[in-house]
């Protein structure tokens, strides 16, 4: 990655970190404990690529209200944050670092890290609510809302989830951990962008576009993330090396190997680019990053 796109996104992820901690609730009340874990939890550093991938596409489009969209960003990062909570007890994945930190439950205990992402996602509806504010834009807002709600539950992350766990132990088609792929990673990913587009006017054919770029780029992230798992080391990527072999998962690089799965990378990139360039639009760091995300090596 050229040292320049480096630096872009270290600052932008700096600015992101920024408008995060801003939504933050205050660690009091006798509620502090949970409050605490969900903050352990958020402030644990990470690429913030959601809510990045959120701003770059609303301001692609020409957004420049930052009270409409800064609440969404803050809410898609808390509803990311408390799927990784989940993800990392001992029920799932049971792993104990995360981001080169323990995680939540080492932390506070499994009943805590339970409270703790139920609350993020119960915040994150509050906190995105902040951007309704009786005006024109509340038609946006609304859709923008209905993708937060739609993409994250039961027909996108969840969804994506539900089947993660119970391909566990067994042999699945290819066909099932790609609904695994498009759901549990992608769909998410959608969301960021797709609520960028909304919130900023493009039309209806733009933001599905949007969803197909997002896609492409979900899956293409999950399959690098399936090849680092293999070949990286917890050092470099600051949390449990070989968890999917641990946890017998079905991952695209045991069904199609690294050689193809590497080329599948490069595939399925070419193919979110090309979905981009169709836009016309003359944005070329979100266009870079999109890049970088399917050749990162953390």
């Amino acid at each position: 990655m050229e040292a320049s796109l480096k630096e872009k996104i270290e600052k932008r992820t700096k600015e992101v970190e920024e408008i995060l901690y801003s939504y933050l609730p205050e660690e009091e009340g006798y509620q502090k404990t949970v409050i605490s874990a969900m903050n352990y939890t958020m402030r644990a550093g990470g690429k913030r690529l959601r809510p990045m991938l959120m701003d770059e596409t609303y301001r692609m489009f020409g957004g420049t209200d930052r009270a409409l969209i800064e609440p969404f960003m803050a809410a898609i990062e808390m509803i990311h944050t408390y799927s990784l909570i989940h993800d990392d007890l001992p029920a799932l994945d049971n792993d104990d670092y995360r981001r080169g930190r323990k995680t939540a439950h080492v932390v506070y205990g499994e009943a805590m890290a339970i409270l703790a992402g139920d609350a993020l996602l119960n915040y994150a509806f509050e906190t995105a609510s902040k951007a309704f504010r009786g005006t024109e834009e509340d038609i946006r807002t609304a859709r923008a809302f209905a993708i937060l709600t739609r993409k994250p539950g039961i027909y996108g992350m969840i969804g994506g989830q539900t089947a993660d766990v119970e391909s566990e132990h067994r042999e699945i088609p290819f066909e099932e951990l790609l609904f695994i792929h498009e759901n549990k990673t992608a769909a998410l990913i959608e969301c960021a962008m797709m609520i960028g587009a909304v919130l900023a006017g493009a039309s209806q054919e733009e933001v599905a576009t949007v969803e197909q770029i997002a896609r492409k780029t979900g899956v293409a992230f999950q399959i690098q993330d399936d090849i680092l798992d293999l070949t990286s080391t917890q050092e470099e990527l600051g949390k449990p090396v070989g968890s999917d072999e641990k946890n017998e998962k079905n991952t695209y690089v045991s069904m199609k190997g690294l050689e193809q799965s590497g080329k599948d990378v490069i595939q399925y990139t070419k193919e979110a680019i090309d979905a981009f360039d169709s836009l016309h639009r003359d944005y070329p760091f979100l266009r870079d990053l999109l890049l970088y995300l399917s050749g990162r090596k953390k």
